[in-house]
């Protein structure tokens, strides 16, 4: 917790100053709860400020991820959750039973964003409500973490981008990596050329467990009495009521965004922050559905390949990202970045440097030829080691821990997020667009800089 700021730093020209921060990430936080909530004013139109002042977060989306998000947020001193939105009677109940009888509960989004005594909310919808959900709510001044992908889509990234940026507020998408030790400490080793000169690097996620493919539990009380189901479809094909569709979400194109949407988005965040990289130019894919035949229109195995082009930032290079439900070995995944004088394989928590020697560009035996008649001898050195692990330190709260306390600091006015709008946009663009690439069985051009198809 931030030490209770002097008068001087209470003043209202600092709070000015602070409210104009908010394009970088920032915003004021918000009084306690009056016993009304209607009373309760929002820190917008405040004139005082204090950095002990609670978030009050209203959560939209009470399924899984949706759950961990509000467990996750509870844990950040000063933010409390009050409000809670899901279309299945079920969850809402379970939601009082964990926070308390009085927390408020709807069906409906727009109460959640109505009631002033809500600062934030996270969004944990499935992926085809992301971005009305996120607009409506940075349109109605509250801070927004929504999960990834941050759209459903790729012609609807422009409009999240914009309201971010029209309104000012703060918006961070929820792939968690991005504020782990694991990518800063990445980031660093290749800035500092640990790896020499990128070309390639690779990703990987194996799953092989029902839960894993998505084949979550269906509640016994599943209907159409306890669940909103023609607000589920949104605008979506009319069908009568399903409850895999609805309670098994991701594996319905209509809905969800298959393996690629809700995990190479993961692979593609991380590889941008550490790279610099505003993503591919070039997109194409392969894959089929292998084995959880149980209905779903997505594949289980799918493999993509991308073209990143030479930046100021970074050379070019090439990426291949995989993703297999069906992996007989284990359950795991990693990043990989190869240079020419080594790699680094980055987990959250930890990132591996093997070095190796690199050969000169030119003809090397022409160089040798060159040296036969040296004065010197090619006299051995001692070396490093090849293979360099750095760890986390023991007790560290993790990847999920750290996305949202970075999340709470910048509402609260402090450092800028590390995922906004834009950000966001291109991590999901590459992902959507492995899809868009199997599924119409050709490559497909795009430019990360003006975010838009190229023919």
């Amino acid at each position: 917790m931030k030490k209770r700021p002097t008068a001087a730093a209470t003043r209202r020209n600092f709070i000015v100053k602070l409210a104009k921060a908010a394009a970088a990430g920032t915003l004021i936080p918000h009084v306690a709860l009056a016993k009304e909530p209607a009373q309760r004013v929002s820190i917008l139109h405040r004139d005082t400020f204090s950095f002990n002042d609670q978030i009050q977060v209203g959560l939209i989306g009470a399924g899984g991820m949706g759950n961990a998000d509000a467990s996750t947020a509870s844990e950040i001193p000063g933010v409390k959750l009050i409000a809670a939105c899901d279309l299945y009677d079920g969850r809402l109940e379970d939601i009082k039973k964990k926070y308390g009888k009085d927390i408020f509960t709807t069906r409906r989004y727009e109460e959640i964003l109505s009631r002033k005594d809500i600062d934030a909310v996270i969004i944990a919808t499935p992926d085809h409500w992301h971005k009305d959900i996120s607009v409506a709510a940075l349109n109605s001044g509250k801070a927004v973490y929504c999960e990834k992908p941050m759209v459903h889509d790729i012609s609807e990234g422009s409009a999240v981008v914009e309201a971010q940026t029209k309104n000012n507020m703060v918006l961070q998408v929820g792939s968690q990596g991005m504020s782990s030790l694991g990518n800063e400490k990445a980031k660093e080793l290749l800035e500092a050329g640990a790896i020499g000169q990128l070309n390639y690097a690779e990703g990987f996620w194996a799953r092989n467990t029902p839960g894993g493919a998505w084949q979550y539990d269906i509640p016994a009380d599943a209907s159409e009495k306890t669940v909103d189901w023609k607000r589920f479809l949104k605008n979506y094909p009319d069908r009568p009521f399903d409850p895999k569709r609805f309670f098994r979400w991701r594996c319905y194109r209509d809905y969800g965004t298959g393996v690629s949407g809700d995990l190479f988005v993961h692979l593609f965040s991380s590889l941008h922050f550490i790279v610099s990289s505003a993503g591919p130019n070039r997109v194409m894919a392969t894959g089929g559905l292998r084995y959880w035949k149980d209905g779903r229109d997505v594949p289980d195995v799918l493999l993509g390949m991308f073209d990143y082009p030479q930046t100021e930032k970074h050379p070019a290079f090439n990426l291949s990202l995989r993703v297999n439900f069906v992996d007989g070995t284990a359950d795991n995944t990693y990043l990989r970045l190869v240079g020419n004088e080594g790699s680094l394989i980055v987990e959250w928590d930890k990132v591996t440097l093997t070095r190796n020697f690199s050969y000169p560009p030119e003809d090397y035996a022409t160089i040798l030829k060159s040296r036969q008649y040296a004065a010197d001898y090619d006299r051995k050195k001692m070396k490093d080691p090849d293979i360099t692990v750095f760890k986390a330190d023991e007790g560290y709260k993790g990847a999920h821990f750290d996305h949202f306390f970075n999340w709470a600091r910048a509402i609260r006015g402090g450092k800028s997020i590390v995922e906004d709008a834009l950000f966001g946009y291109r991590a999901a663009a590459p992902a959507l667009l492995c899809n868009d690439s199997y599924f119409q069985e050709r490559p497909i051009k795009w430019d990360p800089v003006k975010l838009k198809l190229l023919s």
